[in-house]
């Protein structure tokens, strides 16, 4: 039998959060499943060493519209590529009509899918729900990354036991969303006064300023940047820190994948979303603000208490 999972949401995030549910439809069929998935959602980085995943295709869907897998003519070209692949069956994470034609065009006999067009919906609960009901099981939410750990880069960037790893999310994918670089800085130079620690700079080359504010502080000669490295080549360095701090973005994600203890910084995203699903995951949230209450358009960066994850970066470390 040959399976189809098509995930069109972009971001490392929410390729890690879909993570269970493809796991899970791939053991219940026996099969490694094939992926449809936008190249941002970083899955061949992420993904190459999972044995439950067969082939990764590119679906080219763009914010102005002129990807090849765009329009009519672009609908066609992808119900093309995916019949050459003669499918058995396809879960559909999407409510889009456009997939579901898709795949009738293409061939596909047995198809899963979420409820047509509907608007709103909590990327964990919804996919939880849709795939216990497709396989009849329980679905844990927890997501699992399996890599090989290249031992040469651990060696390479001194994993000592003499220091304390951390991995800092100092990216985000917007301003509202990142905690000041300074808070970052300051933050890294109160820890080490206590511990010794070195930290590891999660951020790519949209970064690169943060970057070297930090590189050029005080605490820069204990900080090793992530921002030239291809995706593949950091998860073994994130899986040997000791815990990750910073913003909600994919690293957050990357590193509760991996097995750390992650504090995580919600500032303008819904908690009930992105940070309940794993129990890796420690929230802060802004002052005067809830977990329930911090969504999209809460804004509230400013008001992260610095003590607060000072404080709980302690708690986790001893």
């Amino acid at each position: 039998m040959k399976v189809l999972v098509i995930q069109p949401k972009i971001g490392m995030g929410d390729m890690i959060i879909y993570l269970p549910y493809i796991h899970a439809i791939s053991k219940k069929y026996k099969v490694s499943v094939s992926l449809l998935v936008k190249n941002n959602s970083r899955a061949s980085d992420l993904l190459f060493n999972d044995k439950n995943i067969d082939e990764i295709i590119s679906l080219d869907r763009a914010k102005n519209y002129n990807g090849s897998h765009d329009g009519i003519t672009g609908f066609f070209n992808l119900a093309k590529v995916i019949k050459l692949k003669k499918f058995d069956k396809v879960f559909i994470f999407s409510s889009s009509l456009r997939y579901f034609l898709i795949a009738k065009i293409a061939g596909i006999k047995n198809i899963s899918q979420y409820p047509l067009f509907r608007k709103k919906d909590n990327i964990v609960t919804s996919a939880k729900i849709f795939t216990e009901n497709e396989l009849g099981e329980i679905v844990s939410t927890q997501p699992m990354l399996n890599i090989n750990e290249d031992n040469s880069k651990i060696k390479k960037n001194n994993f000592s036991k003499d220091f304390k790893h951390i991995c800092l999310g100092i990216s985000a994918s917007g301003p509202t969303k990142r905690w000041d670089i300074n808070n970052f800085i300051h933050l890294c130079e109160k820890i080490n006064e206590k511990k010794k620690c070195k930290f590891y700079l999660a951020g790519g080359q949209n970064d690169k300023q943060l970057v070297e504010k930090m590189l050029k502080s005080k605490i820069g000669s204990n900080c090793f940047s992530f921002h030239n490295l291809k995706i593949k080549d950091t998860l073994s360095l994130i899986k040997n820190c000791d815990l990750y701090v910073g913003n909600d973005t994919g690293w957050l994600h990357i590193s509760s994948a991996l097995g750390l203890n992650c504090i995580a910084l919600f500032m303008d995203s819904p908690v009930n979303a992105y940070g309940k699903y794993s129990n890796k995951i420690s929230v802060i949230v802004p002052e005067g603000e809830t977990e329930e209450s911090t969504v999209h358009n809460t804004y509230g960066k400013d008001k992260i208490s610095f003590d607060e994850v000072y404080n709980k970066v302690f708690k986790f470390l001893n």
